[in-house]
């Protein structure tokens, strides 16, 4: 089935999980802009990930799917269906996401052709989960539905607010001339996370050659972890105060790196232009890694265990205890040199 891109009006995007994981999707929003120029775009999500969308003027709408509402489910439907989309794209391709994009009675309705949802969608994804980068992915997704694809932009909305919370902070707890990094030890599952030890040895050593000063940016999952790393180190650091995720996302968008585990903050930081080096131990960073050529990432490639994907370590948690600093350092060369950061003596 090929789209009449003349006749669609309004367009429904669907990503249910993280935030992350919405942010990485955002990477269609340029290409359907371009496209269907006077459609309106919806999206479909969960409510942790409203803060990444709610300020991006292009979109229309954000439908919240609250899974622990009684009757979730059917009310979801009843909105999408009463909204009546010309083209659904449903990026999750869950049972209830395929529900919902069959029941809109969309005229072109694309999704993912997972056994058992293909009865949902008269347009498919491609078949392979472990192919392409998952922001890739999203942009493989509408390309094989006959939707042109030429930017590979990540967005997360961000407003006055959000820049002048960040301005401020940076003025008065940092010099304007600071190499400033931002550590954020978030991580989704506990074995994602780089160890407090060695994320401190890792910041004191970057330091040492650059002499930067350190933020590290914590959500409440992750106080601890942002105080253990704060004990651990040596060199100068400001541990940020309580921030919303778009207050967190400027104070990244402020620095000159940042340095976090694969995770949502990682992929914020992405989407907000500052460049990151992503720590991987459990998860492939060609999949899940940061996405464009000015971030780089590192996991320790000849441990027999990497990219295990499991959510708890059995072992020793090896895959970052044993991560070489000075691997880490060469990354951290390699993203000053690529985007000319400019260091003060």
């Amino acid at each position: 089935m090929n789209i009449d891109k003349s006749k669609i009006k309004k367009i429904l995007c669907i990503k249910l999980r993280g935030i992350g994981d919405v942010v990485l999707s955002t990477v269609v929003f340029d290409n359907l802009l371009k496209e269907f120029p006077n459609a309106k775009i919806d999206y479909l999500t969960e409510p942790p990930s409203k803060a990444a969308l709610e300020k991006l003027s292009f979109l229309n709408d954000i439908i919240l799917y609250k899974k622990n509402e009684t009757f979730a489910g059917l009310k979801t439907i009843a909105k999408v269906f009463f909204n009546k989309y010309d083209l659904v794209l449903d990026f999750y391709s869950n049972p209830r996401t395929a529900a919902i994009t069959y029941f809109s009675r969309a005229k072109y309705r694309a999704g993912f052709p997972y056994r058992g949802r293909t009865y949902a969608y008269n347009l498919f994804g491609p078949e392979e989960r472990n192919k392409y980068h998952a922001a890739q992915l999203h942009i493989e997704f509408i390309k094989s539905v006959g939707i042109k694809t030429d930017s590979a932009n990540l967005h997360f909305g961000l407003d006055e607010h959000d820049i002048s919370f960040a301005h401020e902070y940076f003025k008065n707890n940092f010099n304007g001339k600071d190499f400033i990094v931002v550590l954020s030890p978030s991580g989704g599952w506990e074995s994602k996370k780089c160890d407090a030890s060695k994320f401190a040895e890792i910041a004191d050593a970057v330091n040492e050659k650059y002499h930067a000063k350190f933020l590290i940016l914590w959500g409440p999952e992750d106080y601890q972890d942002a105080i253990a790393i704060q004990n651990n180190m040596k060199g100068p650091l400001v541990l940020a105060p309580k921030t919303t995720i778009r207050e967190g996302a400027a104070l990244m968008q402020a620095a000159k790196l940042v340095i976090a585990n694969d995770s949502g903050p990682m992929h914020i930081s992405t989407a907000v232009g500052t460049p990151v080096l992503s720590l991987h131990g459990p998860t492939s960073p060609r999949l899940q890694g940061p996405f464009g050529n000015k971030h780089e990432w590192i996991n320790l490639s000849e441990l027999d265990c990497i990219e295990c994907n499991l959510l708890v370590c059995p072992k020793n948690h090896e895959c970052f205890k044993n991560l070489p600093v000075e691997r880490v350092l060469s990354k951290v060369d390699s993203i000053i040199s690529k985007n000319k950061i400019v260091i003060a003596p």
